[in-house]
């Protein structure tokens, strides 16, 4: 179930899912029927016709679609695994401050978590902090471009290098988004060796359900993937590898592709609210997110402010008529899915998850619906 509206007459949702949709409703209803007509609802034309749809946008070589995000990155594990290039035991270096479904795809692959605290100006992976978290069981560094903005840097290929260690991006928040470098550009999705993609619906690119994908520049880990993600199976009937039933469904590869046509205008809307924001939110009480130097290094699926006393700002927006989410209450390292960690200390990662509070942020909102959440920020006291 999606956190979106809150059924209060004028109350400025957080993500109008129901406004979004219906800028697409005509054509999503036209490919819903063609689907149906076809009678062929998996591993079928749409969801190849999207695979390479997807690869064109994010400049990879392959994508391979499957059931939802977290499914991505645990197919991209699994996969190398069966490749030899993880076993059982081995780390991977993954930012505490991030949502639990990163962490899940190590654990369920029996590889350790190796939390590294996040930067408090991005929330995205200190980077600078990553070497020392290296040990001789380190495989992999996961990195997450949380709230949508990209984490990459020249150090971060470096130390990957100098390791021998894979770069996977949880890119479940950053579609659409780029990273810069002396010049040039290349999309998230593209950077390190993989990237799991989410395509959850109140994602910037959302199916009606959900949905992910895995892209990668390597011919291998995208062949075990697609058969891990399909039974282990490459031929019917044949199982080479003890997999997964996680695949995308004719109607979401449809649907997806019809959306993804517009995703850069959806983004650039997003980044000029987001700018709107920033440039007039004025109270010392509230912290706001720092605005990249390349702004198409963010996509603002969320926009994330801070501040001290969280709960009173969230109940006089609420009691105001806007509606707002917290992004995330509880870290990782304090959930009882990891009770094993509850002593741990992240004093980054626990500011963050104390004061961070999630404004609307959508394609779709209105003018008079942005200036008003301005307004009663900037009346705030």
């Amino acid at each position: 179930m999606v956190d979106t509206a809150i059924n209060k007459k004028g109350m400025i949702k957080f993500l109008d899912l129901q406004k979004i949709n219906a800028q697409y409703a005509n054509e999503l209803k036209q490919v819903a029927g063609e689907v149906i007509d076809a009678g062929w609802f998996l591993q079928g034309e749409r969801v190849k016709t999207f695979e390479q749809r997807f690869s064109d946008f994010v400049g990879s070589k392959h994508t391979v679609t499957c059931a939802n995000g977290l499914d991505a990155l645990r197919l991209i594990l699994k996969a190398y695994i069966e490749l030899g290039v993880m076993q059982e035991g081995d780390e991977v270096i993954v930012p505490a401050n991030t949502y639990i479904a990163t962490i899940l795809a190590i654990t369920d692959n029996r590889l350790k978590p190796v939390l590294v605290e996040p930067d408090i100006q991005t929330y995205n992976l200190n980077i600078s902090l990553i070497e020392q978290a290296i040990t001789p069981k380190t495989k992999a560094i996961m990195v997450v471009h949380l709230y949508g903005q990209t984490c990459w840097s020249e150090e971060l290929e470096k130390l990957a290098k100098k390791y021998h260690l894979k770069i996977i991006e949880d890119n479940a928040q950053a579609i659409g988004a780029y990273y810069f470098n002396n010049g040039t550009r290349k999309r998230t999705g593209n950077l390190g060796d993989a990237a799991g993609n989410s395509f959850y619906p109140g994602k910037n690119l959302g199916a009606l359900g959900d949905a992910g994908a895995v892209a990668t520049n390597d011919d291998e880990l995208a062949r075990v993937v697609r058969a891990l993600a399909n039974y282990g199976s490459e031929e019917k009937y044949v199982n080479k590898y003890q997999g997964l039933n996680s695949r995308m469904d004719e109607i979401q590869a449809a649907f997806l592709t019809v959306k993804l046509k517009q995703i850069d205008i959806e983004n650039k809307i997003r980044r000029e609210i987001a700018n709107c924001y920033v440039e007039n939110i004025q109270n010392e009480k509230i912290i706001l997110p720092l605005l990249p130097e390349n702004k198409e290094s963010h996509v603002f699926h969320l926009f994330v402010i801070r501040t001290q006393d969280r709960e009173r700002l969230q109940s006089y927006l609420t009691a105001n008529g806007v509606q707002t989410l917290i992004h995330y209450p509880i870290p990782p390292h304090k959930q009882a899915a990891y009770k094993e960690w509850n002593t741990m200390s992240f004093p980054v990662t626990e500011k963050i998850h104390r004061e961070v509070l999630s404004l609307p942020m959508s394609p779709v909102m209105e003018k008079r619906e942005i200036h008003q959440v301005i307004e009663l920020l900037n009346q705030y006291k």
